[in-house]
């Protein structure tokens, strides 16, 4: 497991254990022993099961923790999707940090595959973004991959985007290629990628060298098209569509030959997937 995803989850559970779980510790027997079943609330994607096992196994080792539905899989209202045996005061008090997870990457999960499935006709791929919750990107960005998403750049390290802010600051496009030949020259396989808001930036982007993706910001449909034409046969620069994507208009937006739509709801707008915890007596199976 990455650190800083073990990180994550040790402070989640200080934060809500503190010095110690008084209900459980007052009011469940020492040694009860419990079975139980996280449950599906609502129909979805599952997302973050291996977080949510450590989440318990952290608690208890004693816990018996078991996946059953494996990770990307759509779930129905009702579905049992891990199951737990074990004391019960470690169940109890894993549960909500479990289920806070759980609940969250699904929600991502089931978001993303929407928009998957919007698109389905269409050979352009659904991407995330940056706009993620702070701490939880590379969780976050999994669960866009379990939902059968793409990921965009991890961060400002791993891929170059020269937005409109940037090329404000630099907008001779003289020294925008100079830029490029000397991050390539120093960073090798370190992509490149420029936004551009008008068909203008368009043309003048596809005559620089070294340019990896072409960003199309807020472009009406007309334009995308066009953007799409102006690149002819090559196989680079990609094209990514991006503004203001809905379910609504994901599909249209596809269909105009882009190579991927990237929307940031599919992160910073996720509802969360209904899930919660049921227990069972013992020995029932």
């Amino acid at each position: 497991m990455d650190e800083a995803v073990s990180q994550l989850i040790d402070a989640a559970l200080e934060e809500d254990i503190g010095p110690g779980d008084l209900t459980s510790e007052y009011f469940v027997p020492a040694d009860a022993k419990v079975r139980a079943f996280v449950v599906a609330r609502d129909d979805g994607v599952l997302a973050g099961t291996e977080v949510a096992v450590e989440v318990f196994r952290r608690v208890s080792p004693d816990i018996d923790v078991q996946v059953l539905v494996n990770e990307g899989a759509k779930v129905g209202k009702g579905a049992h999707v891990i199951s737990l045996t074990g004391p019960a005061r470690g169940v109890l008090t894993a549960e909500r940090t479990a289920l806070n997870f759980l609940q969250r990457l699904s929600g991502v999960a089931t978001a993303t595959r929407r928009y998957v499935d919007e698109i389905a006709d269409a050979s352009a791929r659904i991407l995330d973004t940056r706009k993620t919750t702070p701490g939880w990107r590379l969780l976050e960005k999994a669960a866009v991959v379990a939902g059968g998403g793409t990921n965009h750049r991890m961060g400002l390290y791993d891929r170059v985007m020269v937005k409109d802010n940037h090329l404000v600051a630099q907008h001779d496009t003289e020294a925008l290629q100079a830029a490029i030949r000397r991050l390539k020259e120093e960073h090798p396989g370190v992509e490149v990628e420029l936004e551009a808001d008008r068909l203008e930036q368009v043309a003048i982007f596809l005559e620089l060298e070294g340019v990896d993706h072409i960003l199309l910001d807020n472009m009406s449909l007309m334009d995308l098209t066009e953007a799409v034409a102006l690149r002819g046969d090559r196989l680079t620069p990609r094209l990514e569509a991006s503004g203001g994507v809905t379910l609504e208009t994901a599909r249209s937006i596809a269909m105009t030959g882009v190579d991927f739509v990237s929307v940031g709801a599919i992160t910073h707008s996720a509802v969360a997937l209904d899930l919660g915890l049921d227990f069972v007596p013992l020995e029932e199976e």
